[in-house]
């Protein structure tokens, strides 16, 4: 063998051990910090469930918190690459690749979060029209998502109605909540929720729309005065979503067990979400921060902006071919139990 040929040959052998190394491993990331409430209820049940799975053996699982493997705005990209194998991926982050994907994060009359989540997730899943639309074009499926209860405004300065919040600066997530802060005359600041803390507490913020469960996690709790409660600025949904390539390449065992557990926790966090909600809002209400419901007079312009900001959401998309007001209409169709 001329020396040429044992070196291509090497390469090959060693590309080869990569690529088999590679398969054995299931990568798993998200921006969470560390006792984040949706991995504890979600990856770790997740992990635990699938090495126990016969299909598994010879797998590794590791998982990747606090962006650790990337930002969240690019998780979506990470795993289309297949750096990646299961990511947290937030349509409000990727927007531009996913606009009708944020459906649920509109200010529509909806409680909680399983109502809003178990309408979302039977769009999303393989085969419903937010896959056809967004998930499958993208080359990834959706394994489990959660729709956080309402947001509320949560601000550093003490606020009595919505007056008093024209022209602060208001951290959103995704468009949705983004043309809302508008419609009330705040100013709206797009940013990432591992980027808040430090704008809250440097004043590049005045304040956030938030769901009391995420306050604590993030600290933001400490550095508030005054929120809503019992109104709906929006919502926001998480996704953890898996690559189609990758998931063709698991043991078919494995890809059942994987499917069946997201659709099954996807039904049971939200149950937890909503039971941890009344605890969390103690919780803020004890560090200091006054909570006070929105008089009739506000909570009706609030209404009224809110149904604003659909229907132009949903004809923004329909003017660029999305099909807005299609999934507007089957998400609301699914919060009725339709």
């Amino acid at each position: 063998m001329t020396p040429l040929r044992a070196s291509l040959l090497a390469l090959a052998v060693l590309g080869a051990a990569g690529a088999a190394s590679a398969q054995t491993k299931i990568k798993i990331a998200d921006s969470f910090p560390v006792g984040h409430y949706l991995p504890k209820y979600f990856t770790t049940p997740m992990m635990e469930r699938l090495k126990a799975n016969p299909a598994a053996k010879g797998l590794e699982f590791e998982y990747y918190p606090a962006e650790q493997l990337g930002k969240a705005k690019d998780f979506l990209s990470l795993t289309q690459s297949g750096l990646i194998d299961i990511a947290y991926v937030a349509p409000g982050f990727v927007s531009d690749k996913m606009p009708a994907s944020v459906v649920s994060e509109l200010p529509l009359p909806f409680q909680g979060s399983c109502q809003p989540t178990l309408a979302y997730f039977n769009l999303a899943k393989p085969g419903g029209l937010l896959d056809k639309k967004e998930f499958a074009p993208n080359g990834v499926r959706l394994i489990f998502t959660i729709v956080l209860p309402p947001y509320q405004v949560i601000t550093r300065k003490p606020f009595g109605n919505l007056k008093e919040i024209e022209g602060m600066k208001i951290r959103a997530s995704g468009s949705a909540k983004e043309l809302l802060l508008k419609k009330l005359k705040a100013v709206p600041v797009l940013m990432p929720t591992p980027e808040v803390y430090e704008s809250l507490s440097r004043g590049t913020i005045d304040g956030v729309l938030f769901p009391f469960n995420s306050l604590a996690p993030y600290e933001i709790d400490k550095l508030s005065k005054t929120g809503t409660i019992g109104s709906n600025f929006g919502s926001f949904v998480a996704n953890w979503v898996i690559s189609e390539k990758r998931f063709q390449s698991l043991p078919p065992a494995l890809q059942k067990d994987l499917m069946t557990m997201g659709e099954e926790l996807t039904k049971s966090v939200c149950r937890q979400v909503e039971k941890d909600e009344a605890g969390d809002i103690e919780k803020t209400k004890t560090v200091g921060v006054k909570l006070t419901p929105l008089s009739k007079a506000d909570q009706d312009a609030l209404e009224a902006a809110a149904a604003e900001v659909s229907t132009e959401w949903a004809q923004n998309l329909d003017r660029r071919g999305k099909g807005g007001t299609e999934v507007l209409n089957a998400f609301k169709a699914g919060l009725a139990g339709k």
